[in-house]
C-alpha cells in the first residue's frame, strides 16, 4: 500500500488531501511511523524522530496512531486479496506476496490480476497501492517500489537479467549503510559490477551474505509463498519522555507491559518458549536478556522471568537510568510449511518504510 497510515488518514479527515500528514507520536522522542508523500517530500520518512521530521515540515499535520482503524483496512485488504488466491504470505497490516500461479478467477495473467486487485482497492477502500510482479519474491518486491505511488511494475524472466544487471546494490534486500560502504570499498555499485565475480570471492568478502548476493543478482531466490504463516515473536515496549532509574516506577511500566504482552498473545494459536527482556540506557547501548523454558509460558510464568530479568540487569548496572523497556515472547511451535509450485508468479503490495517489531 501507498503510505498506508497517512492514506487511510486523508480518507477519514478528506480535508487532509494534499497536506503534509505525519503520523506518530507527540512526545520529543516519538518517532514517525508514516509520512504522506507530501511531507515526503520535504524528507520526513519512516523511523525518523519526530523533532526532525518537525523541522524538516514545521507546518505538517501530525496525528497519533489509529491501530485499530488500520487493522480494520488491513483485513478489508487481506479479504480482497483472497477472492484471487488462498497461497497469501502476510508480511504486515498492509503488505502480503501472492502466488497467484492458479488463481480462483482463471485469469490468464499474473499482471492482470495485479491490475484487478488495485481497481478493487481503490474502489473498495479508497486507497491506492503499488504492485510488483515478477517469478519470485525478491523480484517482486523490487518491481513493487519502482513505480510508486499507484504503481504496477512487471520484470518478466527474460527480462531479468538485464533488470539486475544495471539496479543499484543498496536496493537489495539485506544492503544496508554500512554493507553498501563495504561493497563501494571494493567497486561494487551496481548490479553488472557484482555479476563479474565469483560466489567464493564474495564469500570471502562478505561471509554467508555473500553468497546471497551472488544469487540474488542473478534473479535466485527459491522461498516459496508461505500462506498463513505465525508470527516469530510477539513483543510490547515503552519509550520513556524522561530516563527513568531502576526501581519501582520501572517495575509498575514492567507490570503493565506484561499484562499488554499476555493480552497479545491471547491472538496467539500457541505458547511461546522463549522471553526475552529489551532494556535501552540513557546513552542507547541496548541490552537484551533471554530465558527459555521446555514448555510454553504462562501469563504468570512471564511476569516472573521478567522481573527476574530486570533485577539481574539493575544489579549488573546500578545508578543508570533506562529510555525504554520491553519484551518479546518468541519459540512458538510452528507448522511444518508446504511449499508451493515452482516457476510461481508472484505478486508485492508493499509499503517501502514499513516499521521493525521487536
Amino acid at each position: 500500500m501507498d503510505a498506508f497510515f497517512a492514506s487511510v488518514e486523508t480518507k477519514d479527515q478528506p480535508e487532509l488531501l494534499g497536506l503534509p500528514v505525519i503520523v506518530g507520536g507527540i512526545g520529543s522522542r516519538s518517532v514517525v511511523a508514516a509520512a504522506s508523500y507530501e511531507a515526503r517530500a520535504f524528507g520526513v520518512h519512516s523511523a525518523m524522530s519526530m523533532a526532525q521530521a518537525k523541522k524538516l515540515c514545521p507546518q505538517a499535520v501530525v496525528l497519533p496512531p489509529r491501530f485499530e482503524r488500520y487493522k480494520e483496512i488491513s483485513a478489508h485488504l487481506h479479504r480482497i486479496f483472497r477472492k484471487y488466491t488462498d497461497l497469501v504470505e502476510p508480511l504486515s497490516l498492509d503488505e502480503a506476496w501472492l502466488d497467484v500461479t492458479a488463481n480462483k478467477l482463471d485469469i490468464p495473467s499474473a499482471t492482470w490480476v495485479a491490475t484487478h486487485i488495485k481497481w478493487d482497492i481503490q474502489t473498495q477502500l479508497g486507497l491506492t497501492s503499488s504492485a510488483g510482479v515478477s517469478y519470485n519474491k525478491f523480484l517482486a518486491k523490487i518491481a513493487s517500489a519502482m513505480e510508486k505511488p499507484d504503481g504496477l511494475f512487471v520484470i518478466p524472466p527474460e527480462e531479468a537479467a538485464d533488470f539486475l544487471s544495471g539496479v543499484r546494490l543498496k536496493i537489495l534486500p539485506g544492503v544496508g549503510k554500512v554493507m553498501e560502504q563495504k561493497l563501494l570499498a571494493q567497486g561494487l555499485e551496481f548490479g553488472h559490477q557484482l555479476l563479474l565475480r565469483d560466489k567464493a570471492s564474495l564469500v570471502q568478502s562478505f561471509g554467508k551474505f555473500g553468497g546471497q548476493l551472488y544469487d540474488l543478482i542473478r534473479g535466485i531466490d527459491p522461498r516459496p509463498v508461505v500462506a498463513d504463516r505465525e508470527r516469530k515473536s510477539v513483543g510490547i515496549e515503552r519509550t520513556f519522555g524522561t530516563d527513568a532509574p531502576f526501581g519501582p516506577n520501572l517495575e509498575r511500566v514492567l507490570e503493565r507491559l506484561v499484562r499488554g504482552m499476555a493480552q497479545r498473545l491471547k491472538s496467539q494459536p500457541k505458547q511461546g518458549k522463549t522471553l526475552t527482556l529489551k532494556v535501552r540506557f540513557m546513552n542507547f547501548k541496548t541490552l537484551t536478556k533471554s530465558v527459555t523454558r521446555p514448555k510454553g509460558l504462562k501469563e504468570s510464568q512471564i511476569r516472573e522471568l521478567a522481573f527476574a530479568k530486570l533485577a539481574e540487569v539493575a544489579s549488573a548496572h546500578p545508578g543508570e537510568k533506562v529510555r525504554l523497556l520491553g519484551l518479546a515472547v518468541s519459540g512458538f511451535e510452528r507448522e511444518t510449511e508446504k511449499p508451493s509450485k515452482k516457476n510461481q508468479q508472484l505478486e508485492l503490495f508493499e509499503e517501502p518504510n514499513s516499521l521493525d517489531t521487536f
